[in-house]
Order: structure tokens, then C-alpha cells, then sequence
């Protein structure tokens, strides 16, 4: 896969994908293929590609437990990535790894996160030796609106202003932590908490790629002039559910007169305004038949062996209590 993200054709495809990766995951979910649920982001399409957009082939991510978008933003493989997420052995992490903890380092991807907030502190880590090996590159960390009230973000903002180092918080507001309303679990806002760290913020539109692009562009060249950390506030919104689990207790804690409203500034309709009915259709097949591809390649690979289960716990190889050295 292309992980070119120039044109206007090319942004939109790469939403369009993401939007085709979701429903497919979806559907996978409720056929049992996928066990134990996805997180959706189905929505928030526009801040994954408009970021990443941005980026440089060997700069770097860390992503959340909604963290589809930004690794197939990257340029992760959809095949393996829907691997990944129906446990087969052909996953990007054999498996291992399951929807909230894909990554494909050669890529740039250090991983998706299932721990709130936590990905950040290895984004710094891995901004701080950028910054020692003078690599030029720069670290994105992504992280959503209830991330903003954990200790270990705050303490992470904090060193990376005051070491100058090359990331850029990025911070994906879909006004709910879970199910609580950012209005009242947020004292202040996002922005100024990154001012309060010395950290420039700002708040862009999350729903259009284009604005995201231009804003994420600016914070990568002051990273790598060597001017530091810099704070994006992206306000977008899930259109689904915090986790498909919701969809069997029935949660009812948003309005459907809000789902709605957000409803007409789908960020792939916007983009799709930007470009002609022929390259929307082209994009949009395009997408269905790699999707195509990618069930028919999960579904036909291999589960693991359980026998291997202790496989990949230890750097050294070694095997776990009552395994083989």
C-alpha cells in the first residue's frame, strides 16, 4: 500500500480505507471472527491521515486503544492488520497483539496502547533518542481527551518541554471519556494544559483532513528546527460506540440529535468534496476490493499454537516456568 498521502484523492483514500477497515472489522465482530470486541473509529478518520500526512516515512507514532486509524495511516498492511485483530499467526504481531496493541516497528508504528494515557512516555523516550542520535526524526503520540486527566501525560508534557524534544501531542477529542462528557471530567482546557507547560497548542477542526495537515505540518517543522514539543487539540467525534460491547448493554448516554449533528461533518464527506465523482468512485472500489482481500487472507490464516503461547515473553527466548531454556 501507497503510503504517499499527498493529493487531495490521496488523503480521501486513505479515510476511505480506514472507513472500509472499520466496517469489516465490525461485521467480523458480530460473526465472532474477531473475539472480544473493537474499539471503532469510525469518525475520527481525518486526525489519523491528517497527522501522518505530515509525516516522514521514518518518523514515528504511538497510537491508543483506538488505534486502527493511526497504524494503517502510517502505512501498516490492512491484510495483516485484520490478521492481527482475528488472532491469526499472520498478524503484524503474529497475533499477539489483538486490536488495543498492533504495531509495526519498521514502519514507524511503536504501538497502540490499551493503557490511557500511556503511550506517551514512550513517544518522549523515543523522541529523546532522536534528539541524541541527531536523527532529524520526529515522535507523534496519540492520545484521547480522557488521557488528559492521567498523571503519567502531564509528567511526559513536562519533560518534553523542558528537554526541547522532537514530539508533538496530538490529542483526539471526541468529547467523552468512555461514556463522561469532557464537560464535566476536564477542569480548564486541553490547550491550556499544554500551556501551562510551555508547549504551543492549539485546537483544530478534527473532521477535516486538510486543516489537521496543515497544523500537524507546522508542529513537525518546529520539532525538527529543534524548537520542541507542540500540542494539537483535534475536535472530532466517534460515530459509533466507545467499544461494540455497548451495543449489547445498550448504553444510552449520548443524545441521537448530537450523533446526528456530527453526522453531516463526516470528514469523508468533506474530503470527498475536494476532489471529482471519478476519483471518489475509484477510491471507494479500491478500497472495498483490498478490505475484500484482507477478510479472505485473515479468515484463511492459521490460528496459533497454543503450544507456542509462552513464545516472545522474554527478549532472551527464554521460555516461561516449566518451558525449555
Amino acid at each position: 500500500m501507497t503510503r504517499s498521502l499527498n493529493t487531495p484523492a490521496e488523503l480521501y483514500g486513505r479515510m476511505r480505507l480506514i472507513r472500509e477497515f472499520e466496517e469489516t472489522a465490525l461485521r467480523l465482530v458480530k460473526s465472532g471472527d474477531i473475539v472480544g470486541g473493537i474499539h471503532p473509529y469510525i469518525g475520527e478518520e481525518a486526525v489519523a491521515v491528517g497527522v501522518c500526512a505530515a509525516l516522514a516515512d521514518d518518523d514515528l507514532i504511538t497510537s491508543t486503544h483506538r488505534g486502527h486509524g493511526h497504524v494503517l495511516a502510517k502505512g501498516a498492511d490492512p491484510a495483516r492488520m485484520l490478521a492481527e485483530l482475528a488472532g491469526r499467526t499472520t498478524g503484524l504481531n503474529a497475533g499477539r497483539g489483538g486490536s488495543m496493541h498492533a504495531a509495526d516497528v519498521g514502519l514507524g508504528i511503536l504501538g497502540a496502547n490499551a493503557i490511557v494515557g500511556a503511550a506517551a512516555p514512550i513517544a518522549a523516550g523515543a523522541a529523546w533518542a532522536s534528539q541524541r542520535a541527531r536523527s532529524g526524526r520526529v515522535v507523534v503520540t496519540f492520545f484521547g481527551d480522557g488521557g488528559l486527566n492521567q498523571g503519567v501525560l502531564l509528567e511526559t508534557m513536562n519533560l518534553a518541554s523542558l528537554w526541547k524534544l522532537p514530539v508533538i501531542f496530538v490529542c483526539e477529542n471526541n468529547g467523552y471519556a468512555t461514556t463522561m462528557p469532557i464537560s464535566t471530567g476536564l477542569a480548564g482546557s486541553a490547550v491550556a494544559r499544554a500551556q501551562g507547560f510551555g508547549i504551543p497548542g492549539e485546537t483544530v477542526d478534527g473532521m477535516d483532513a486538510v486543516d489537521i495537515r496543515s497544523a500537524a505540518a507546522a508542529a513537525v517543522e518546529r520539532a525538527r528546527a529543534g524548537a520542541g514539543p507542540s500540542f494539537l487539540e483535534c475536535l472530532t467525534y466517534r460515530f459509533g460506540p466507545h467499544h461494540t460491547m455497548e451495543q449489547r448493554i445498550r448504553l444510552s448516554y449520548r443524545p441521537a440529535e448530537e450523533v446526528e449533528r456530527w453526522r453531516l461533518r463526516d470528514p469523508l464527506v468533506i474530503q470527498a468534496a475536494r476532489i471529482t465523482p471519478q476519483e471518489r468512485e475509484e477510491a471507494d472500489a479500491r478500497a472495498a476490493a483490498i478490505l475484500a482481500a484482507a477478510r479472505e487472507f485473515a479468515l484463511a490464516s492459521p490460528h496459533p499454537d497454543p503450544a507456542d503461547a509462552l513464545d516472545y515473553l522474554y527478549a532472551s527466548g527464554m521460555r516461561g516456568r516449566g518451558g525449555e531454556g
